[in-house]
């Protein structure tokens, strides 16, 4: 910041001089003033012959009380706000959001730039107040997951072993009963209820503890071809379609396969169990913006909108019988891919959810894979 001296030149911050703005200001003035006294006491001594010399002097003085009213002028007018500014910006640089300029309220262009001032102060102050929310959102979720990693590791061990030896007991129990036995169909419900308990501890472990991707260049359609095999055979006695379109050309993508079919195998069940009666369930495959986008459409009955902020959370689930860990888990298994996951509904109509990821792993997203 400069003293706001009159010197005509100024060491710049580039190491260059820098002529003072006073200065650039006054010359043009001084031009003028100059080419007028001229003028005046050419013609003052074609007239007055032996008075021309005080006629000189009092134009000459007359000529330094304007330039120096005018200096002035300037320096209420302009310099002040501009090093008021100056010193704003320093204490903005420094962290402090509570500046702002008092000469906001001036009806001119400097005025202008006062106000504009405080409103980028003001927008500084709500992003930074908002980046802090965020920030503690993503803390408090930190927090939970590290709670069910714990959790996780104290169901594997009180659950997970038990529940093999109960699962093999009551298989060797449904081979000893005869076909007709009404036994047999308690022991259905029983297996069954046994591979749902399976299933929901398989997927909070695989939740709280997932492994990092291992990214190879292949096509996504070979996972989406596997997904959609799979969730078929599961879907069998229903009356729904479920099909692959692939638009347009996809080049290979880098990414787990593994994780991508789970990812949407998952989604493809969500979408199926939405539907009651006939139905279609629609996995699409497109290059978007340099990028690769998949979509997963269904028409089932849709999710209210004061509940589509909350699908991604652990364990909320719009289902009777879901555990809320498999869209957390898709998200998961997205992010970890360095791409991003949107949903979009209309109840009784439908919902849509669009992946799009990256065709090609940054080294951002590779230090942000091995989510912990």
């Amino acid at each position: 910041m400069h003293d706001g001296s009159t010197a005509s030149a100024l060491q710049g911050r580039n190491g260059r001089m820098r002529v003072n703005w006073q200065l650039k200001a006054m010359i043009p003035v001084v031009a003028v003033l100059m080419a007028g006294v001229l003028v005046f006491v050419w013609e003052s001594v074609a007239a007055t012959g032996p008075e021309a010399p005080h006629i000189i002097l009092i134009a000459a003085g007359g000529a330094v009380v304007v330039c120096g009213v005018m200096l002035a002028a300037l320096a209420v007018l302009v310099q002040r706000p501009l090093l008021e500014l100056q010193r704003k910006i320093a204490q903005l640089r420094g962290g402090d959001l509570t500046v702002s300029a008092s000469f906001a309220e001036r009806n001119d262009e400097i005025g202008d730039l006062g106000r504009d001032f405080n409103a980028m102060v003001q927008q500084l102050r709500e992003s930074r107040g908002e980046i802090q929310r965020l920030h503690h959102s993503q803390m408090s979720r930190a927090e939970h997951l590290a709670t069910l990693g714990e959790l996780a590791a104290g169901l594997a061990h009180e659950i997970r072993n038990p529940l093999a030896g109960i699962a093999g007991v009551v298989e060797i129990i449904g081979r000893d009963l005869p076909e007709g036995s009404p036994g047999r169909e308690v022991w259905t419900e029983i297996h069954g209820e046994i591979q749902r308990i399976q299933k929901t501890l398989n997927q909070l472990l695989n939740y709280s503890r997932p492994r990092a991707p291992e990214f190879a260049v292949a096509p996504l359609r070979v996972a989406a071809e596997r997904a959609i095999r799979l969730v078929r055979q599961q879907a069998t006695s229903r009356p729904i379609e479920i099909k692959l379109v692939n638009t347009s050309e996809l080049q290979p993508c880098e990414h787990d396969a593994a994780q991508i079919e789970q990812m949407l195998v998952n989604l493809l069940f969500n979408a199926v169990q939405a539907i009651e009666g006939t139905g279609s369930v629609e996995l699409q495959l497109e290059p978007r913006d340099g990028m690769a986008a998949i979509t997963v459409s269904d028409t089932g009955r849709g999710i209210p909108p004061e509940q589509l902020d909350k699908i991604f959370r652990p364990f909320f689930t719009t289902k009777g019988q879901g555990t809320g860990l498999g869209l957390s888990l898709a998200r998961r298994i997205v992010e970890a891919h360095g791409g991003q996951i949107e949903v979009s509904s209309v109840v009784q109509k439908g919902t849509r959810f669009t992946i799009l990821l990256p065709l090609r792993k940054s080294s951002a997203t590779a230090a942000a894979s091995p989510v912990k």
